[in-house]
C-alpha cells in the first residue's frame, strides 16, 4: 500500500512539475511564434500603404477594392514636376500706382511621366500578392476606404486590417485573448494588425518601432 501512494505521490509531482513547466514555456513559445509571423504580415501593411498612398497622390481618394488598386498600379504614372522660382512683372500693381513693381512667383513645370509599379516596387510584382495575409492559409486583408468629415471638411481614409486570431490561428486561445488586449507601447495594440483608419485622419500602422516604421 505504501508503495502504491509513493507511485501515486510520483505521478502528482510530475504532472505539477508538467503544468509548471508548461505555463512558463508555453507563453515563451508563443512569442517566438508571434515575433516570427508579425513582421511578415507588417512588410505586407506597408506595400498596402505605399499602393494606397500613390493612389491618393494620382486620383485624390484611396481605394477599398483589391482588383483596382492592383489595376492602378498596373497602369497608374506619377507625373514629374519641377519648381522654379522667378520674378515677373506686378501688372496689376502698375495699373493701380504706376509704379514698377515685381513680384516673385512659384512656377511648376511638368517635365514627364513615370510608372507607380516601378517608382514603389522597384520592377517587383509583390503588390500583386500584397493583399494575402501570411500563415493564415489564403485569407485577405479587410479593406475599406471612404471619407470623413472633419475641420469643415470630407478627408479620404482608408484602413487595411487583419484579426490577429487569424495569424495566431493554430496558438493557445488563452494566449491569443491577452494578445489582442494588448495596449502598451511596446506591442501591437489591439485585436488587428493595421495601417490606416476609418474613424480619424490616419495612415500610420499600430505596430512599435520594434517592427520599423509605422508612418
Amino acid at each position: 500500500m505504501k508503495i502504491v501512494i509513493q507511485l501515486l505521490l510520483w505521478v502528482v509531482i510530475g504532472f505539477l512539475g508538467y503544468l509548471t513547466f508548461n505555463a512558463v514555456y508555453e507563453p515563451i513559445k508563443f512569442n517566438k511564434v508571434r515575433d516570427a509571423r508579425y513582421p511578415k504580415v507588417i512588410e505586407k501593411l506597408k506595400d498596402i500603404r505605399q499602393a494606397e498612398l500613390a493612389h491618393k497622390q494620382v486620383t485624390g481618394r484611396f481605394s477599398g477594392d483589391w482588383d483596382s488598386l492592383v489595376q492602378f498600379i498596373d497602369t497608374a504614372k506619377f507625373v514629374v514636376t519641377q519648381r522654379r522660382d522667378t520674378t515677373v512683372f506686378d501688372q496689376e500693381y502698375y495699373d493701380t500706382y504706376k509704379v514698377d513693381q515685381y513680384k516673385s512667383e512659384t512656377i511648376i513645370d511638368t517635365l514627364g511621366y513615370t510608372s507607380v509599379r516601378d517608382s514603389i516596387y522597384k520592377g517587383t510584382d509583390r503588390y500583386k500578392t500584397m493583399m494575402e495575409v501570411p500563415f493564415t492559409d489564403g485569407k485577405k486583408f479587410e479593406l475599406d476606404a471612404g471619407k470623413i468629415y472633419k475641420n469643415d471638411s470630407y478627408i479620404p481614409v482608408f484602413e487595411a486590417k487583419i484579426d490577429k486570431a487569424d495569424i495566431l490561428a493554430d496558438q493557445d486561445e488563452h494566449l491569443i485573448k491577452q494578445e489582442k488586449q494588448m495596449l502598451s507601447v511596446d506591442n501591437v495594440r489591439g485585436e488587428y494588425i493595421q495601417v490606416g483608419s476609418m474613424s480619424e485622419v490616419n495612415t500610420n500602422g499600430n505596430w512599435p518601432k520594434v517592427y520599423g516604421s509605422n508612418d
